[in-house]
């Protein structure tokens, strides 16, 4: 990706800008063409994908026959190809998995993610920004479609995918930032990006693919559905997505141990979701217990010092699970 980065890194506990503007180095696009594209994709994942029109985008999971998730992605289009947006380290492994079932399919899977670049836009100015750059943008739709690209709306957060000259011109002479400030408001979102780390251990419930709208209980027949509908209808998931905050003064990855603090000292708990670190502050997605509480003090195992507080999610999980 050939946009560069021209300053400092956003600042992770002073608030969101005004304007941020941050490439997504991190993610990719799986882009899904041929004639059966949509029915392929609609028997693989958890989204209803009869349902997501040209101005539509939502979340969806891959899971292999166990029911355990490959991928949590966005979907949507751009013309006549269907795009899955994800992080490119859980695509290398995703892909191929795809394509296991597509040979019996009219639908061709690559990964398009060195045709198209990814900006991240948000803050109080974001939508103002996109309306002045392109005609096109229209606030009422989730998704607008450009010639060569798309805006999906999230709130008042977007994302604008573009072939990546395009892209460098549309930010020629802008103010961006890297892609912790997009991490850390992906992950105050509460959203399931799963890394290539955990591909293959969790059930859509357990990242909370449920209370984002990324698994339809309606539609026909997906890769894990039995397992994904038994969680629902007959209970017996025990563990979900919360969102921690705190310090740390060692890098924390997604392969980090978190313990969480008990009357007789710390003892090993849950997985390591998604990152934002800058020096000493940490916001971080983690799949703990679903009694876990908020306020519960967490740290990182390799880091004693470390201090982390669990913080309550931006939505409900009574009602979905």
């Amino acid at each position: 990706m050939g946009i560069s980065v021209t300053a400092p890194a956003w600042a992770l506990d002073a608030g969101t800008p005004e304007l941020l503007l941050s490439p997504l180095n991190h993610l990719g696009v799986i882009s899904v063409t041929g004639e059966q594209n949509r029915t392929f994709i609609h028997g693989q994942v958890t989204a209803d994908i009869t349902a997501v029109d040209a101005n539509d985008w939502r979340w969806g999971a891959h899971c292999d026959a166990r029911g355990k998730m490959q991928s949590a992605f966005r979907v949507f289009s751009v013309g006549d190809a269907l795009m899955l947006l994800m992080p490119k380290d859980t695509l290398a492994g995703d892909l191929p998995e795809f394509k296991k079932y597509a040979v019996f399919s009219k639908a061709e899977l690559t990964d398009a993610s060195a045709d198209y670049s990814l900006i991240g836009v948000a803050g109080a100015q974001a939508a103002s920004w996109i309306s002045a750059k392109f005609a096109a943008f229209d606030a009422s739709q989730k998704v607008s479609q450009l010639e060569n690209g798309a805006i999906l709306q999230d709130g008042e957060r977007f994302i604008v995918l573009l072939p990546t000259a395009e892209a460098e011109t549309l930010l020629a002479g802008e103010t961006a930032v890297d892609d912790v400030a997009w991490r850390a408001l992906e992950i105050l979102a509460g959203y399931p990006n799963v890394p290539a780390a955990h591909q293959g251990q969790f059930v859509p419930q357990m990242c909370n693919l449920q209370a984002v709208d990324g698994i339809s209980f309606s539609k026909g027949c997906y890769m894990g559905q039995e397992t994904v509908a038994r969680m629902k209808y007959r209970g017996g998931n025990k563990r979900a997505l919360y969102i921690l905050t705190g310090k740390a003064s060692t890098a924390v990855t997604a392969e980090s141990q978190l313990e969480i603090a008990m009357d007789d000292g710390f003892r090993p708990i849950g997985a390591i979701i998604e990152v934002a670190q800058q020096n000493d502050v940490v916001l971080l997605t983690a799949v703990l217990p679903n009694d876990t509480p908020v306020g519960a003090k967490l740290r990182i195992a390799e880091d004693a010092a470390s201090d982390l507080t669990v913080a309550p999610l931006p939505y409900s999980l009574a009602d979905t699970e």
